[in-house]
């Protein structure tokens, strides 16, 4: 998948088959849209194209709301690529570029640079100045120009409509069974490891201190988890709070750690991708080290039993 940033780096693409969104976590919804822009690229012999943005428009448009992403753009982009997709064009979004006539981002950006034969949206979508322009008026316009649109139905679950939002509620709230069934995959987590206090490798089991690079995380605890560094899948445990048994008043934030079974060598400043399994137990302050040490034992032991029962065989899931 070749990745291009900005606009004025994007060269012209002739016979597109294209879908624009935010794609925040990538979910069945996202899947199902990008999906369908692909199969028909495939089918026709056209170029697929997502086209995103970053930031996040609602980031811009309304900066009051306070409204945690589920995913980074790093990770979105993971994720995109490995849905089979040719380019992904990634759109600085700005208060200027929300004031673009709808019609002139599909002449200039749809029409001229991507050459776009047909358009997948979802039933919800509107854009250009005022976010006024839907798909009736969108309908009208790729008549007018001579390109397909097609609008694809949401996924649901039960009564309710997969979104991001959704998505994000039940994650906040440690609900990780249901998310990982809006997602279409597990729970995952995408962070640099930094240095952190060395505490655990003197307790005995060194872990990665990992700075997320989104905000929606799962509620503090121990997780049973799996890794993937380099294309390679690990196990592990991860913490998930405060360390109350070391608390210091300085955190003002939940640290996330994590163990990998058998792992041996550097990961100071690279990306790690943490998928969720299971959540273990809830932080635990302990008066004596040794009976952390052994709660830790404990935690490995049970880890490594859910782990050997949920194997992830596709990088896809991930």
């Amino acid at each position: 998948m070749r990745i291009i940033k900005g606009l004025k780096n994007l060269k012209p693409i002739k016979n597109s088959s294209v879908t624009i969104g935010v794609f925040d976590g990538v979910h069945l919804g996202h899947r199902k849209i990008i999906g369908r822009t692909v199969s028909k690229a495939k089918a026709l012999g056209l170029k697929s194209v997502v086209v995103t943005f970053d930031p996040h428009p609602l980031k811009i448009l309304n900066s009051s709301i306070r409204t945690p992403s589920l995913i980074s753009l790093n990770h979105r982009m993971r994720l995109i690529e490995a849905l089979g997709v040719d380019y992904l064009i990634v759109i600085k979004f700005t208060k200027a570029f929300s004031r673009m006539p709808a019609e002139k981002f599909i002449k200039t950006v749809l029409l001229d640079k991507l050459g776009v034969k047909f358009l997948f949206i979802g039933p919800d979508f509107y854009f250009g100045k005022g976010a006024n322009f839907g798909r009736k008026a969108l309908r009208g316009i790729a008549h007018k120009y001579g390109f397909g649109v097609e609008v694809v139905n949401p996924v649901k679950s039960g009564s309710k409509v997969v979104s991001s939002s959704l998505i994000r509620d039940r994650i906040l709230k440690g609900e990780l069974a249901e998310a990982e069934k809006l997602l279409g995959r597990p729970v995952a987590v995408l962070g640099t490891v930094v240095a952190g206090t060395g505490l655990a490798r003197y307790l005995g089991y060194p872990t990665a201190n990992v700075n997320p690079h989104h905000e929606a995380i799962p509620p503090t605890g121990v997780y049973a988890v799996r890794i993937i560094f380099r294309g390679r899948l690990y196990g592990g445990i991860l913490n998930i709070g405060f360390r109350p048994t070391f608390y210091n008043s300085n955190d003002k934030e939940p640290s996330v750690e994590v163990h990998i079974f058998g792992f041996k060598g550097d990961l100071y400043g690279s990306d790690i991708e943490t998928l969720f399994v299971r959540r273990i137990r809830p932080e635990k302050k302990f008066e004596v080290i040794a009976d952390l040490v052994e709660q830790i034992k404990k935690d490995e032991r049970r880890a490594r039993s859910i782990l050997s029962k949920r194997l992830y065989k596709s990088r896809g899931l991930c």
